[in-house]
């Protein structure tokens, strides 16, 4: 109780713990929708959605409006031109697109490395013994995509706060994909993403030491 007392205290905590709750909304909305005699549980699962969500933009809402009007009174004086509140959200979508775009290429480079390492350990280990113990990607799978994924585990395996990292990081980029037009998803795809991710960010908040450092 105190670890959850702790947790909701810290505005971090709040937002993932309502985020967790809007995209549940969401996965179970889609879900539910095409039963029959489940009119009603959806509509208030659609209700408690955008309660959730409202509160959660509320803040984000604040700090883009205050940027935009100080553009746009930057504007009315004369220092700038072509700028509307519209332009800004846009702006702000692809930056976030953008923003974890370039955080998973980073995962992928971080995972690349691990995934280096451990072949290197394995190899050392293994010229270092007359009888190896163990398993040699190289020898004992025979097809190239066992052997693949095989490396992937045991590499991010050794580092949870990078494999933590990477599946926010895609769950995440589902949104701005759908928003933009990008890549269109139904609404189950977008409440799974969501949900996975608000509970590796609750995991990264409650364990701080399974939050990924970047270099």
């Amino acid at each position: 109780m105190d670890a959850f007392t702790r947790f909701t205290n810290q505005t971090q905590g709040r937002d993932r713990l309502f985020r967790a709750t809007q995209y549940t909304c969401m996965l179970l909305r889609y879900l539910l929708e095409p039963k029959a005699g489940k009119e009603k549980v959806v509509m208030k699962l659609k209700k408690l959605e955008s309660s959730v969500s409202t509160g959660r933009k509320s803040n984000l809402n604040r700090a883009i409006c205050f940027i935009c009007d100080t553009i746009l009174w930057v504007r009315s004086v004369g220092l700038v031109s072509g700028i509307n509140k519209e332009k800004w959200r846009l702006w702000a979508a692809r930056h976030y697109y953008y923003s974890l775009l370039l955080s998973l290429v980073r995962d992928v480079y971080e995972i690349s490395l691990q995934m280096e390492q451990v072949t290197h350990d394995r190899a050392k280990r293994e010229r270092s013994s007359q009888d190896p113990v163990g398993y040699s990607v190289a020898d004992e799978e025979t097809e190239w995509l066992q052997s693949f994924l095989l490396l992937l585990f045991r590499s991010l395996k050794r580092h949870p706060p990078l494999f933590l990292d990477t599946v926010k990081n895609f769950c995440d980029i589902l949104n701005p994909l759908d928003q933009l037009g990008i890549w269109k998803f139904n609404p189950g795809i977008i409440g799974l993403g969501g949900l996975v991710s608000s509970i590796a960010g609750m995991i990264t908040v409650a364990y701080p030491q399974m939050k990924l450092k970047t270099r």
